[in-house]
């Protein structure tokens, strides 16, 4: 069985968010403890698993998600790079559609080689700082929002982009304050350049201390940020030791995201 790895939000080799991708033969998923065993393997933020559904119904594949640890709702990049390896090796052409936990996603190649995702826009719902937030991160919030279920984390606007990129956090400490991590972010110091604003995505509650780009973050970043510089397009900066960077478009209950991806690994499993 080929197994792919993809660096998502990148045009480059080790940079980005890398995700494991197999593409699978059969019309159903193996068993759940062989798939979370081969996450564990890959041992990457997530590892991307997909399987073609007979056609003419709702979506063209199934699409799921692992952690080294669990299964996930939601993910951006590995969505990112599993659109990339189909259209990369054939198997699809133009628009590909995806049956996930979190609904129906769809993916659309640009004239530029970079692949737009279309995303459920997060809620975003002001609250009171968890007490020990400011401790765990090392910096005091600005402000502080929950995701609630849609992706279960916590945005926390923080004073600047130096302040995020500065953050050494306690990942334990941060692993009791919400379902699934926390997202800091703040203002880019120049918003009139390449990206206006700036994240770092720390989920130890999934087995991700931190994620170096997180597609699914942006669905709470995209209306957060948007409405903050009042408009609907926004380039954000993500990472600490990797980085990598998501355009984003509003689209009332829907947010698209559009970045690139490079294929780094093309081998054989052999489980």
């Amino acid at each position: 069985m080929r197994i792919r790895i993809v660096d998502a939000f990148t045009d480059r080799p080790f940079s980005g968010n890398p995700a494991g991708v197999l593409i699978l033969d059969s019309d159903s998923f193996p068993d759940d403890s062989w798939l979370q065993r081969v996450a564990a393997e890959v041992n990457l933020s997530e590892t991307a698993f997909a399987h073609p559904l007979p056609p003419g119904g709702e979506a063209d594949w199934a699409l799921r998600w692992f952690t080294p640890a669990t299964e996930v709702d939601m993910c951006g990049h590995a969505t990112l790079a599993t659109a990339h390896v189909l259209h990369r090796t054939g198997a699809t052409t133009g628009t590909v559609r995806f049956t996930a936990r979190c609904g129906v996603l769809s993916v659309t190649p640009e004239p530029d080689g970079s692949l737009t995702m279309d995303f459920p826009t997060s809620s975003l719902t002001p609250v009171p700082a968890p007490d020990g937030l400011a401790a765990a991160l090392g910096a005091e919030p600005l402000a502080v929002h929950d995701t609630a279920a849609h992706i279960g984390d916590l945005v926390v606007e923080l004073a600047d982009e130096a302040t995020v990129r500065g953050l050494a956090p306690d990942f334990t400490a941060i692993a009791s304050l919400s379902k699934r991590g926390v997202i800091a972010t703040a203002v880019a110091d120049r918003p009139e350049g390449d990206y206006q604003f700036v994240s770092r995505g720390f989920f130890p509650g999934v087995g991700i201390d931190e994620d170096p780009v997180t597609g699914s973050a942006h669905t709470a970043l995209a209306p957060y940020w948007s409405a903050r510089f009042g408009r609907e397009e926004l380039t954000g900066f993500q990472g600490g030791a990797r980085t990598g960077l998501v355009r984003v478009r509003l689209r009332g209950d829907r947010t698209l995201l559009t970045g690139h991806a490079v294929t780094v690994i093309d081998g054989e499993l052999h489980a």
